[in-house]
C-alpha cells in the first residue's frame, strides 16, 4: 500500500509501505474527473497544474488538522500500469477504507457559503440529497467500511459525519442505520447487502458487480468486457462456493459454447490419472476455440467436484503469468504472498506440490512460448521457463492451450487434444447461439452456405454474428457481402504484389469478415478505424488506451465501443487496455500492406509511442514494462531510411530501460542497432552516434566485458576530443566512463590519472561547487579508498560533504550519501 505526504519543501511524496507497518492515514472518497493527478505524475513537477491537485491539497490539509501525516487517494496511490498491483488493489480496497483513521468525502456538487451556519441553516440539504456521490457504485464501500466518514462541500466546508448525518444518509440510501454504525456485516444476509447497490451505477457495467467484493467478503478476479450479467453469474457462483474449494476462473461460462463433446470427455477422463502431475494440452490453429473448450472443462470440473480448486492462468507472457500466480497466492492466503520481494511463482508451486487432500486443476491459457521474457519478449540464454514453476503432485492436473505444436513436445504430456474444423451442425448451432434473432426455416440454406464460406471457423462465425447483430441485417444480405468481398480479394490477388502479404494472413475467413466490418467502420467512424490501424502496428495484447488519441475520453470510449460491438477487440477497462485476436491482427497488417499504408502506420505508432514512453527512472518501471513490447514490435518494422529518426530515438529509449531492468543481453542488441543506424544516417562523429557507443560500452561494463567496453570508451574519448575539445562536458563524461572501466579491473593508477584530469578541468571550467565537479571528487576518492589511501580519500569526501551541505542542505539525498561515504572511510 502506498501513502502520500508532503515533505519539508512542500513536495508531494509517495511512500510504499509494502511489508512494513502502515502508519495511521486518512483516505479520500471522491468521484473521478477528467484531469486527475495520476501515479506517474507524482515524480514530476506538473501535477500541481491538474484540477485534481486541489482535492489532494484539501485532503492533506484536513489530515494535518487531524494530526495525520499520511493520506491515500486512489487516483495517484495505485500504479495502474502494474497489472499485479492493480488486481491486488481492487480486491483490497474495502480493507484499506476500513483501516483508515479518517475518510473524507469530497462532494463537488454540494456548495455551502462561507457565511452559512451548518447547524442553523439546512439549505445545503437538497443538494446533499441529490449528490451523485450517493448514486455511484464504488462509493458504497467507502460509506460502509470506514468507522469515521466526514462529508465536505465543494469549497471544503465540513457538513457533518456518518454518525451525525446517519438518519439523513439512511433516507437517501435506504441502508440500515445499524450498517452505517459499523456493525459486523455478517449480521446482514448476502441479498440484503446486494440490495444496497441496487440503484447505484458505475462507468463500467461490470463494476456494478465488482464494487460488492468487499461488502460480500469475496475475492474474485475481474474480467472487464464480460458484461454485467455474466459478472453477476460469476459472483453468484463465488457466493455459493463459500466454504468449498477456492477457485479463480476470470471468465463467465460461455452460454454460446456448443460441440466438442468428444474432446471434452477425453480431457475429463484423463484428469488426475498421473502418478505425479497430469499434463494435457489443447492444440489447434488460432480461432478454433481452444480457450473456450478449456473454460467448459473448468466449469464442469468445478460443478462435479466441489473439493477441487480450479485456477485459470494467463500464460501469454511473463507479466500476465506472474499476475495470475499472485492472484492464486492471495486467494489461498499463502504465507508471504504480500512480500514484494518474494518469488510468488515459487510460493504457489511449493504450496500446490505439498501433500494434502484437495485436488487442483490449473489451466495455462495461450502458451505461445515457455521461456519467461517480459511482455513476451526473448530472455537471455539460460533464463527460467514455465516448466520451472509447474507444481508436482498426483493431486494436480494441468491443461495447456497452445497453437505451437513444438511446445507440446517439451511439456511431457499425457494427452494432446487437437481441435480441427467444426461440423456443419455444430457450426450452425454456434451461429444461432451468437445471433440475437432465431434463424428461420427459410434461412437454413443461407446459413449453411454462409458457414461453409466461413470454413466453420468459430472466430469467423462470432465476427459475422456480431456484424449481423450490430447492423440488424439478414443472413442473406451478409452472405452476399461475404461473396462479393471474397471475389474482390481474388481479383486483387491475381495482381502480383511485392509486399509480404501472405505473411500477414490477409486471406481466409477471419480476414474476409474483418474487411466487411472495416468497410462499415471506416464509413461511420474514422476514429475507430484509426484505432484498428494503430493496433495493427503494435503488439496485439494489452494495448494501453494512452496510445489512442482523441479530443476527449468520451470520444475515445465511443470509438472503442464500436470496435467492441463488431467483435474486433476485447476490452480491458481495469487495465485501460485492449486486446486484438491474433488472426484479426494479422489480417489488419495484411490489409495495410496491400494498401501500401503499413509503413505510414508503423511510423505513426513509433511517433505516438515516443510521446508516451517514459524515461528509465525507477518510478516509471511499471509503465515502460507494459509499453516495451509495443515499442519493440513497432521498431521491428522496416521504415524508409529517410524516416528512421524517430525509430532510432525509440530504440534508444527501449535499450535504456532494458539496461535499467538488468536485461543487458537484450539491451546490447538494441544499442548495437542504434549505433549502426546512427552511424549510417547521422555519421560516425555525430553526438547521437557517440552517445549510443557510450551506452553500448555501459552495457558491456554491466556484463563484466571490460575489454570491449574499453575499446568503445577510448574511441568515444578520441572522437569527442577532436570534435568537441578536451574541456567539453561530454568529453569529460567519456573520460569518467573509461576511468570506471579501469576501476572495475583494478587498474587504479590509470583510473586515477583520468579522474585527476577530469576533476581539475571540471573545477576550472564548471566551478568547484558544480555537481559534476563534486561527482568527479567522489570518484577520485573511491579510487583512493580502494588503494587504502584513507587520508587522501577523507580529504576529498570532507570537501564534497561540506559543499553539498552548503549548496543542497543537510537533508538532501546527495548530502546524506556524502556523509555516508565519509563515515565508511573513517570506519575503514
Amino acid at each position: 500500500m502506498r501513502l502520500l505526504h508532503f515533505n519539508y519543501s512542500k513536495r508531494l511524496i509517495s511512500t510504499d509501505f509494502s511489508g512494513k507497518t502502515i502508519p495511521p492515514y486518512a483516505i479520500l472518497s471522491h468521484r473521478w474527473g477528467d484531469s486527475e493527478v495520476l501515479f506517474e505524475d507524482i515524480g514530476g513537477n506538473a501535477y500541481k497544474e491538474k484540477e485534481g491537485y486541489q482535492k489532494i491539497k484539501f485532503c492533506a490539509e484536513q489530515a494535518a488538522q487531524d494530526q495525520l501525516q499520511y493520506f491515500w487517494i486512489d487516483t495517484c496511490c495505485i500504479d495502474k500500469w502494474n497489472l499485479r498491483e492493480l488486481s491486488k488493489a481492487i480486491n483490497s480496497m474495502f480493507r484499506w477504507y476500513k483501516n483508515a483513521a479518517r475518510c473524507y468525502v469530497f462532494l463537488p456538487d454540494v456548495s455551502i457559503s462561507a457565511a452559512t451556519n451548518i447547524r442553523q441553516e439546512r439549505a445545503w440539504e437538497a443538494s446533499f440529497r441529490a449528490s451523485e456521490w450517493f448514486t455511484r457504485g464504488w462509493t458504497l464501500q467507502e460509506l460502509i467500511a470506514p468507522a469515521s466518514v466526514e462529508f465536505f462541500s465543494s469549497n471544503g466546508r465540513r457538513i457533518g459525519d456518518k454518525r451525525s448525518l446517519e438518519q439523513l444518509i439512511h433516507e437517501i440510501t435506504r441502508i440500515p442505520v445499524k450498517a452505517l454504525q459499523n456493525c459486523l456485516l455478517d449480521e446482514f444476509t448476502i441479498p440484503e447487502r446486494m440490495e444496497w447497490a441496487e440503484y447505484r451505477r458505475t462507468t463500467e457495467e461490470e463494476d456494478e458487480v465488482y464494487c460488492l467484493f468487499g461488502l460480500l467478503n469475496i475475492f474474485m478476479s475481474t474480467s472487464y468486457g464480460e458484461g454485467k450479467e455474466q459478472a453477476w453469474r460469476r459472483l453468484q457462483t463465488e457466493v455459493e462456493a463459500v466454504g468449498s474449494a477456492p477457485s479463480i476462473i476470470p471468465f463467465s461460462q460461455n452460454d454460446h459454447f456448443v460441440g466438442r463433446e468428444p474432446q471434452l470427455a477425453e480431457l475429463e477422463a484423463t484428469l488426475f490419472t498421473g502418478t505425479k502431475t497430469t499434463r494435457m494440452a489443447i492444440t489447434g490453429p488460432a480461432g478454433t476455440g481452444k480457450s473456450q473448450l478449456a473454460l467448459k472443462l473448468a466449469y464442469q470440473t468445478r460443478r462435479k467436484n466441489k473439493s477441487c480448486s480450479v485456477f485459470w492462468i494467463n500464460a501469454s507472457n511473463a507479466d500476465s503469468l506472474y499476475q495470475s500466480y499472485a492472484s492464486i497466492a492471495q486467494k489461498l492466503d499463502i504465507p508471504g504472498w504480500a512480500d514484494e520481494k518474494a518469488d510468488i511463482r515459487q510460493l504457489v508451486k511449493l504450496h500446490l506440490s505439498r501433500k494434502g487432500s484437495r485436488q487442483w486443476l490449473l489451466i495455462f491459457d495461450n502458451v505461445d512460448r515457455i521461456d519467461l521474457g517480459f511482455g513476451g519478449m526473448p530472455t537471455v540464454p539460460g533464463a527460467a521457463n514455465l516448466i520451472d514453476y509447474l507444481p508436482q503432485s498426483e493431486l494436480c492436473s494441468i491443461i495447456f492451450t497452445t497453437t505451437n505444436s513444438k511446445i507440446t513436445e517439451r511439456l511431457e504430456l499425457q494427452r494432446v487434444v487437437e481441435l480441427g474444423e467444426m461440423t456443419l451442425d455444430v457450426a450452425r448451432r454456434t451461429l444461432q447461439n451468437y445471433l440475437k434473432t432465431p434463424i428461420s426455416e427459410s434461412e437454413q440454406q443461407e446459413a449453411s452456405l454462409l458457414l461453409q464460406e466461413l470454413s466453420y471457423l468459430p472466430l469467423a462465425i462470432v465476427q459475422a454474428a456480431a456484424y449481423i447483430n450490430t447492423k440488424n441485417t439478414t443472413l442473406g444480405h451478409y452472405l452476399s457481402q461475404l461473396l462479393k468481398q471474397k471475389e474482390e480479394t481474388r481479383e486483387r490477388n491475381r495482381v502480383p504484389s511485392e509486399g509480404r502479404l501472405q505473411e500477414y494472413g490477409a486471406t481466409g475467413p477471419v480476414a474476409t469478415t474483418l474487411l466487411i466490418s472495416m468497410d462499415q467502420i471506416r464509413g461511420s467512424d474514422p476514429l475507430a478505424a484509426e484505432y484498428l490501424f494503430l493496433a495493427a502496428s503494435v503488439d496485439r495484447k494489452d494495448i494501453p488506451l494512452d496510445l489512442l488519441e482523441a479530443s476527449s475520453p468520451r470520444e475515445r470510449e465511443a470509438a472503442i465501443q464500436i470496435l467492441n460491438s463488431y467483435g474486433l477487440v476485447t476490452r480491458r477497462p481495469a487495465e485501460s487496455a485492449l486486446d486484438v485476436h491474433q488472426l484479426v491482427h494479422s489480417a489488419l497488417r495484411g490489409w495495410l500492406q496491400k494498401q501500401e499504408r503499413l509503413d505510414q502506420w508503423s511510423q505513426h505508432a513509433i511517433a505516438r509511442l515516443l510521446r508516451v514512453f517514459p524515461d528509465n527512472s525507477h518510478g516509471n518501471r511499471s509503465k515502460w514494462r507494459r509499453l516495451l513490447p509495443h515499442a519493440r514490435y513497432a521498431i521491428s518494422h522496416d521504415v524508409p531510411k529517410e524516416e528512421e529518426g524517430d525509430k532510432i530515438v525509440l530504440a534508444w529509449k527501449c535499450a535504456m530501460v532494458l539496461l535499467s531492468d538488468g536485461r543487458y543481453h537484450e539491451g546490447e542488441k538494441l544499442f548495437v542497432q542504434v549505433m549502426e543506424t546512427s552511424s549510417r544516417v547521422l555519421g560516425e562523429e555525430h553526438p547521437d552516434t557517440l552517445t549510443s557507443m557510450a551506452n553500448l560500452a555501459s552495457t558491456y561494463r554491466n556484463q563484466g566485458r571490460w575489454k570491449e567496453a574499453e575499446v568503445l570508451d577510448v574511441q568515444v574519448i578520441e572522437t569527442r576530443k577532436r570534435v568537441l575539445g578536451e574541456e567539453h562536458p561530454s568529453t569529460l563524461t567519456s573520460m569518467t566512463n573509461l576511468a570506471s572501466t579501469y576501476r572495475n579491473q583494478g587498474r587504479w593508477k590509470e583510473a586515477e590519472k583520468l579522474e585527476v584530469q577530469v576533476l581539475e578541468t571540471s573545477s576550472r571550467v564548471l566551478g568547484e561547487d558544480h555537481p559534476d565537479t563534486l561527482t568527479s571528487m567522489t570518484n577520485l576518492a573511491s579510487t583512493f579508498w580502494n588503494q587504502g589511501r584513507w587520508k587522501e580519500a577523507k580529504e576529498l569526501e570532507v570537501q564534497v560533504m561540506e559543499t553539498r551541505k552548503r549548496v543542497l542542505r543537510q537533508e538532501h539525498l546527495s548530502t546524506l550519501n556524502a556523509i555516508g561515504d565519509l563515515a565508511f572511510t573513517l570506519k575503514s
